[in-house]
């Protein structure tokens, strides 16, 4: 029931996380610390990987309307060799040119970085300079750009970006969002435009780490009923969080997670320092 329990909460806090820009990959380095569990599934990297491919599926889900129209329109620029004034084939393009340097990050770094970040001490420091970054960009940008100010110049620089998200506590759509305020999109168009594009760049990362789960290289079981429950549980939770960015984002600005990234890297250097019964 402990197990059950656990993989319950890691998976809400998973979905939650994934797309508020908090970092899902600190959350589920820390949270595990701070509470004390040691359940080697609840703290494997498989466990991790099964629950990024739930907030996978939550992407696809919200915003499958979209994909129904970008790929079509992205392969109809390859046959006609043009984009012809087409936002959808031009969006479409945009998102591969993103997707390409964390593409290649991803592959050059990975395992690297999966050995020398986590470390929840690590993650409190990861989350300062994602907080910084994330509190630049919105008092820095002028918030005046709808997805037609997305250039392809703009769109690479967001990938550039992005890749910096293979390290725990940073942030995917965090350092996404960022840099699209950065280049002075409004932040609703900031926030679209980091979750599109984390679809083919969620979906490639976790391909790739499903290998080593189905290869046994995982190097731990997975029970079925605890990995079901909290993979039901992240998809659910990050199609609301999806929908409550976004909606967020209309009207508010980022301070309340810059403020909720201090906090909690706070809390794991109180950890650290004994004055938590849970020592990280």
């Amino acid at each position: 029931m402990d197990q059950l329990f656990q993989a319950i909460v890691l998976g809400l806090v998973q979905g939650l996380t994934e797309f508020l820009p908090v970092s899902s990959s600190g959350h589920l380095i820390v949270v595990p610390a701070l509470l004390g569990w040691t359940d080697p599934f609840i703290d494997s990297l498989a466990f991790s990987v099964m629950l990024h491919i739930a907030t996978l599926l939550a992407l696809l889900l919200y915003f499958q309307a979209d994909w129904r129209r970008l790929i079509p329109a992205g392969l109809a620029a390859i046959r006609d060799r043009s984009l012809r004034n087409d936002p959808d084939r031009r969006l479409a393009w945009l998102l591969v040119i993103a997707t390409i340097p964390a593409v290649i990050a991803g592959i050059l770094l990975n395992d690297a970085v999966e050995t020398v970040f986590r470390e929840p001490r690590l993650v409190a420091i990861t989350l300062v300079i994602g907080a910084v970054i994330l509190w630049l960009a919105d008092r820095v940008g002028s918030h005046a750009k709808g997805m037609d100010g997305v250039t392809f110049p703009v769109a690479f620089g967001i990938g550039v970006a992005q890749a910096a998200a293979l390290v725990p506590g940073i942030s995917r759509s965090g350092i996404s969002i960022s840099a699209g305020l950065f280049a002075g999109l409004d932040r609703p168009t900031a926030a679209r435009f980091a979750f599109l594009m984390a679809t083919p760049i969620t979906a490639g990362a976790g391909i790739w780490e499903l290998k080593k789960v189905l290869t046994g290289e995982a190097g731990v079981d997975l029970p079925i009923v605890p990995l079901l429950a909290g993979m039901l549980t992240a998809l659910v939770a990050g199609i609301a969080a999806i929908a409550v960015m976004l909606r967020f984002l209309r009207s508010h600005g980022t301070g309340v997670f810059v403020v909720y990234r201090i906090a909690l890297a706070a809390l794991v250097v109180v950890a650290w320092l004994g004055l938590w019964d849970r020592p990280v």
